[in-house]
């Protein structure tokens, strides 16, 4: 069983960046994405990213603003958050092992982090 951890939410001003980090432990993934779910809403495909290929894609959403990237060691992945707003806000959630369905799709998934709140006002 892959074990995932989110770290880096916190509370920003509309315009701000945050940087979302997590890591992995167990069997190494293949494919590492990022949700988010504000309250009362659907849990959402943010961005995904393949460790093997280098392949990243986002939810139009959040194009040009976000970047997801990997260390060296392939064992973390980023989420940088650029020029935020409060729609952004959520609790951000890392997942791997998708087994079936889109990567923007949280059903596939099987393995999942804890989620790191992101709250962004004025």
């Amino acid at each position: 069983e892959d074990q995932l951890v989110e770290t880096g939410g916190g509370s920003v001003q509309p315009g701000g960046s945050l940087r979302l980090s997590c890591t992995a432990s167990g069997s190494t993934v293949n494919w590492i994405a990022w949700f988010r779910q504000a309250p009362g809403k659907e849990r959402e495909g943010v961005a995904g990213t393949s460790i093997n290929g280098g392949v990243s894609y986002y939810t139009d959403s959040v194009k040009g603003r976000f970047t997801i990237s990997r260390d060296n060691a392939k064992s973390t992945v980023y989420l940088q958050m650029n020029s935020l707003k409060p729609e952004d806000s959520a609790v951000y959630f890392c997942a791997a092992d998708l087994r079936e369905g889109y990567w923007y799709l949280p059903d596939g998934y099987q393995a999942w982090g804890q989620g790191t709140l992101v709250t962004v006002s004025s």
